[in-house]
């Protein structure tokens, strides 16, 4: 078998391309393969990342908002002209299939191109006779950017347009199980964006730790797990860096008796295994309503049979493998659980041997409240399904999670639906739809599932401090 490796992969500073004397290995997680080496960043490269960003500050954010604007959206043109290649490529690194890496790419163009709409007006708080209080929002300075190995280039990009859009200029490091598609933004970025505006670099936890606790970057903008955020949340407390932290979730989906099954089943079913269950906001627990829990079951485990599991870059492949060995094992050690303690499996459960980090969509029939299938996130393709005969008990154990993130409610009655999404403890309630997303619509945790928001006029906000200015015409004498 013959392995396409590639070593063209550089990090962007200031405006050039930079290897580095250590380089890490990218797999593709359907052959276990390797494919590319990739610069793995000395303290000393980041420190040039971080000057190149400071030194592009104070021009950038002096540029009129308009030309800004027009930049951001540019960075939308540059990937939608090459969105073929960068869709392989991410489905190379990543594994997803054909339709998510699609929806990936085009999203990262659509957000490019909205983000750019908006602006923070100033706030005229007083206008009297000689004096004025108005209240703007001005830039922070560099941004520091982490992103996660799920959707690499979209929450790249959520961190990129508003940052920018702001007047800030940033250092962005990718998961570096994710790296390629983010540096070969980098490099089509370079000719487009001033030097600086913009630097990318790859590395580990060693540089991730490099990043958070410079006294140069005054924010960061972190995606990732809940574990990992309370670490950078202590990093940041040394100079009191600002921080948007969108971290784990353990989504409940809450389904009532009056719902259509069949057409439910199919909706529930992507809510859960979308991108095979590596979503923060993928339905993790699935609570459905006694009278029709068999029937929406059945439906479930027959809908997922029609689903094709394999290689994203094959045809035909609806979902991808596990991106990576450490959370395949995580899985693989959850599976055993649910094996251990005697939990019914409906579909799935065995992990075969063989390349690739695949699991099987496994869904678990009713198991208690306590198991691990239920109270933790699995970031893979298994669920439980849980029967409630009463709103007050299901509403109750739908909260009992340190988790807040987003959750979603199905039934026909659309009045009691919005009565019990009100009472959901979670930052995005869905009704009778799921994983609708917006530029103008603000996304962020409640509980452990982050601190902040991103999109919107207050993610972009989040890129900001407020200034208020006090204007008096002349000099009151003082008494």
């Amino acid at each position: 078998m013959t392995v396409q490796f590639d070593d063209n992969y550089t990090m962007t500073i200031g405006s050039a391309g930079q290897g580095s004397a250590n380089t890490f290995e990218a797999f593709n997680p359907a052959t276990e393969q390797a494919i590319a080496h990739v610069p793995d960043a000395s303290r000393e490269q980041l420190e040039e990342a971080v000057q190149a960003a400071s030194d592009a500050f104070p021009a950038w954010s002096a540029r009129p908002v308009e030309e800004r604007q027009a930049l951001v959206a540019k960075i939308g043109d540059v990937i939608e002209t090459h969105a073929e290649d960068l869709m392989r490529l991410l489905t190379r690194e990543q594994g997803k299939a054909r339709a998510g890496a699609e929806w990936e790419i085009f999203g990262s163009v659509a957000w490019c191109r909205e983000i750019p709409k908006q602006s923070l007006a100033i706030e005229t708080v007083e206008e009297s006779e000689g004096r004025k209080i108005e209240t703007r929002r001005v830039p922070l300075g560099v941004i520091g950017g982490i992103t996660p190995w799920n959707f690499p280039v979209l929450l790249a990009v959520w961190k990129i347009a508003p940052a920018l859009l702001a007047g800030n200029t940033m250092v962005l490091k990718p998961s570096p199980y994710t790296p390629l598609t983010t540096l070969k933004l980098g490099e089509l970025l370079r000719d487009v964006l001033p030097a600086g505006v913009l630097n990318i670099v790859s590395g580990g936890n060693e540089l991730g730790a490099w990043i958070t606790g410079h006294p140069k970057i005054r924010k960061i903008s972190f995606t990732g797990s809940t574990e990992t955020g309370r670490k950078i949340m202590e990093s940041c407390s040394g100079n009191l860096k600002r921080i948007t932290l969108e971290l784990g979730g353990n989504d409940p989906a809450i389904v009532l008796p009056d719902v259509d099954v069949k057409e439910t089943a199919k909706q529930l079913f992507w809510a859960a295994f979308q991108n095979s269950a590596q979503f923060c906001v993928a339905a993790k627990r699935l609570y459905i309503h006694e009278d029709i829990y068999d029937e929406l079951a059945e439906e479930l485990v027959a809908y997922a049979k029609t689903v094709k599991v394999g290689d994203g870059a094959h045809q035909g492949t609806d979902l991808g493998p596990i991106q990576n060995r450490m959370q395949f094992e995580k899985l693989q050690d959850l599976f055993a659980d649910i094996r251990s303690n005697g939990q019914k499996v409906l579909l799935g459960g065995e992990i075969e041997d063989g390349p690739g980090f695949f699991v099987p969509i496994t869904i678990v029939d009713n198991p208690p409240d306590d198991s691990r299938i239920v109270t933790e996130e699995p970031f893979g393709p298994v669920m439980p399904l849980m029967k409630f005969n009463d709103i007050e008990d299901v509403v109750r154990r739908a909260n009992d999670t340190e988790y807040g993130l987003a959750a979603s409610v199905w039934g026909k009655d659309v009045k009691e639906a919005h009565g019990i999404a009100k009472r959901i403890e979670a930052g995005t309630v869905w009704i009778n739809e799921v994983h609708s997303f917006s530029p103008h619509v603000a996304f962020g945790g409640h509980k452990q599932s982050g601190i902040g928001v991103e999109n919107s006029l207050e993610g972009l906000a989040e890129y900001t401090n407020s200034q208020t200015i006090v204007t008096r015409d002349e000099m009151v004498p003082l008494e």
